[in-house]
């Protein structure tokens, strides 16, 4: 199929997505970076953001990847993720409560190790909460 790229996303415990797709925009560590068919091999580090499938034109699935990395060949383009998550089973209430709380367990932290730890919790959400848009 030459006018697909195939696409695997793949994470610690499962394959998300193997098909052949129009276009796929990947989060580089340097920039977002799409993938064409015939695209030129590259590995690139990949920063927590949105990784967008192209079909028939128009972005045909959106999915947060929090870290890891892409392999462009011949063959296509593999995203080993640290984790990743298909926006459309995200909701938008269920993150503001997840933000709501992980704020609160931010400010009522009584030590560093705890407060570190939900901070890192309340920046995933918000990255989450601003991949929906």
């Amino acid at each position: 199929m030459a006018d697909k790229v195939h696409f695997d996303l793949v994470t610690p415990d499962r394959l998300l997505i193997s098909s052949e797709v129009e276009m796929v925009v990947v989060p580089g560590a340097e920039g977002d970076f799409g993938v064409l068919p015939g695209h030129t091999p590259l590995i690139s580090t990949l920063r927590h953001g949105t990784i967008d499938v192209h079909e028939d034109g128009k972005v045909a699935r959106r999915l947060y990847v929090g870290g890891g990395f892409a392999e462009v060949s011949e063959k296509g383009v593999t995203v080993l993720a640290e984790d990743a998550i298909d926006l459309k089973d995200l909701s938008r209430a269920d993150l503001e409560k997840r933000i709501k709380d992980a704020s609160e367990d931010v400010e009522d932290a009584k030590d560093d190790a705890p407060r570190m730890k939900a901070q890192a919790k309340l920046d995933h959400f918000k990255a989450l909460l601003a991949a929906l848009g």
